[in-house]
């Protein structure tokens, strides 16, 4: 059948042009550069910052679509609306977690007087259940938020034909044309595979996988050194599984280093091995369907082997951007990692196409800083704001079996922004009220206070950790983004007895070189 097409005045007099075609032609609207849009904002992407951007635009009335496609990974793992951090990360991570948790405060039950048969019994099965369960019940409520606001929702994959308009193919193949005055691009990034490395692509997973496993990964070699690698490490180790690191080079690169060894030096000593200065050559599957990894240790030079049930690609995430087609609408990227060029404004190159969360350059990796930037941006658009998104101070927390939380500069940044004799590090070394009945080792429950020398010692950065690092750290940031001073945090009242309060009562400078151990209560 032809295609037939009619114009429409839509509302606030703005003209459609629509396409209708027979099945497996193009359907939807084909405004173009120079015409009417079909929407005043088209956001492509249904993660976290996307839909922050397309459900705000939408409440200050104006005509938005979402246009969001998960590309299976090579595992063939795939999820529904919401990105990222609902599906294959903050999410069932911090649930995964909270499970570890579990099982050593289980241990630590009969020190407080309970009963517990031993030994304790994981079963992997019944919680990736209960946290896809979730995961699928957070997914349901997305649409359900886009129905309410009236924004549409298309389920297709998109790319640029110009600079207004995007092509959206749906599974099936079909066409849709969609064009709008504004467009932003929120469509995070994926894990990195080693593809140069023998059977990696054949036989590994990644973070899209792990939490929608329907079995136990088993004896599980993790490689990388990211958060991603520590946090998926931490779990599996404390629900009771084998499981060894490989790092290349440093652990938590971008963090401050000495809080990253703590880290790393406390899963050690709870069970998790770790394979420093070492890189995978070839990764083989055995006849019983074990995998074999070879690797060359880079400190001895010598080639070793090992058998793993699991190997898990933990090295880094690439941005969701070569198949969206920016060059047809002329949008800039960085060419060594495909990221989007933005300004202050989360502009891209074509000023009515924006980039926000970890597609964009330069933006922390961070679902509430994409969140913030899409609400941010979306009134600056349609509700007569000027806000721009403030990406210092940002706070966060890696949640390894002990957590790490941090807001500010790290020493290292401190140091080489101000230089050392510009520089005052207060620290301690504290013990959990909780750790002491159970005789928890709390060798590396620690915090420190980078502050400017010269009173009155503006706060730099706070470092935490111990138990519950993103609450305490969640509380202080607000003090750190007000601009907060050594003083005024010493004229704080804590609250006791906490971990948090131990920050209210860093008295002990490194400069001093005195025990900084916390004794007493």
């Amino acid at each position: 059948m032809a295609a037939m097409a009619m114009a429409q005045r839509g509302p606030g007099r703005r003209f459609r042009w629509q396409i209708w075609a027979s099945a497996g032609g193009v359907r939807g609207a084909a405004g173009g550069a120079a015409g009417q849009q079909d929407y005043d904002l088209l956001v492509i992407g249904g993660g976290s910052g996307g839909l922050a951007c397309a459900k705000e635009a939408a409440q200050l009335g104006r005509k938005v679509a979402v246009v969001d496609y998960v590309e299976p990974s090579p595992r063939g793992t795939r999820w529904g609306l919401g990105g990222t951090c609902v599906n294959v990360g903050c999410i069932p991570k911090k649930l995964m977690h909270y499970a570890a948790l579990l099982g050593h405060m289980i241990q630590d039950a009969h020190h407080y007087g309970w009963e517990v048969a031993q030994p304790i019994q994981h079963d992997w099965k019944k919680m990736a259940e209960a946290v896809q369960n979730h995961v699928k019940s957070l997914n349901w409520g997305h649409r359900v938020q886009l129905q309410d606001r009236k924004v549409k929702y298309f389920n297709i994959k998109a790319s640029f034909v110009n600079q207004h308009t995007v092509r959206g193919i749906t599974k099936g193949g079909k066409e849709t044309l969609l064009s709008a005055e504004h467009i932003v691009i929120a469509t995070g990034g994926r894990p990195k595979y080693p593809t140069h490395i023998e059977g990696a692509l054949e036989y590994g997973i990644t973070s899209d996988d792990i939490f929608w496993l329907k079995e136990s990964p088993g004896k599980t070699l993790v490689v990388g050194a990211s958060y991603v690698a520590l946090e998926c490490a931490g779990f599996l180790t404390g629900i009771g599984l084998d499981t060894t690191v490989m790092m290349r080079s440093i652990p938590l690169r971008g963090f401050d280093q000495q809080m990253s060894s703590l880290v790393t030096d406390h899963m050690e000593s709870h069970g998790t091995r770790f394979l420093r200065g070492c890189t995978p050559s070839r990764v083989r599957k055995l006849p019983d369907g074990q995998l074999q990894v070879t690797w060359e240790d880079g400190i001895s030079g010598k080639e070793d082997t090992g058998t793993f049930d699991t190997v898990l690609w933990a090295i880094g995430r690439v941005p969701e951007t070569r198949s969206l087609n920016l060059e047809k609408a002329g949008v800039n990227t960085n060419p060594k990692n495909q990221k989007i060029l933005v300004d202050s404004q989360e502009a891209t190159s074509v000023p009515h196409i924006y980039a926000i969360g970890d597609v964009a350059e330069g933006r922390p990796e961070l679902t509430p800083t994409a969140i913030m930037a899409g609400k941010l941006l979306a009134q600056r658009l349609f509700g007569q704001s000027s806000d721009l998104m403030d990406y210092n101070n940002v706070p966060t927390t890696v949640f390894t079996p002990l957590e790490y939380g941090c807001v500010g500069l790290s020493e290292e940044e401190a140091v080489a922004r101000h230089g050392q004799e510009h520089v005052e590090v207060y620290h301690a070394y504290y013990k959990p009220l909780e750790f002491t009945v159970a005789e928890r080792d709390a060798s590396q429950c620690y915090i420190k206070m980078v502050c400017l020398r010269e009173p009155p010692q503006l706060v730099l950065g706070l470092h935490f950790l111990g138990p519950n690092a993103g609450e305490v750290t969640q509380g202080f940031a607000l003090g750190i983004k007000c601009g907060a001073s050594y003083a005024q945090v010493m004229r704080t009242v804590g609250i006791h007895p906490t971990c948090s309060e131990e920050v209210v009562k860093l008295r002990i400078s490194k400069r001093s070189g005195l025990d900084p151990t916390v004794t007493g209560c």
